[in-house]
């Protein structure tokens, strides 16, 4: 899964929960799952943040 595709996961999970409309269990599994897919989104960011640097650096 990509960046991008986690990100509009992650906004399709919050769009969800917006609604109040779930059980516990099903909010839950949302939670859970947006948790993984942050996770995710900061260690591409942070990834690609070093590697920008590392690059900025080389040119300087």
């Amino acid at each position: 899964m990509t960046y991008t595709e986690s990100l509009q996961r992650l906004r399709t999970l919050v769009a969800e929960m917006e609604k109040n409309t779930s059980d516990v269990d099903s909010l839950f599994d949302s939670v859970q799952e947006a948790s993984r897919l942050i996770g995710y989104c900061r260690e591409k960011l942070s990834v690609a943040d070093g590697e920008i640097r590392k690059m900025l650096e080389d040119l300087a």
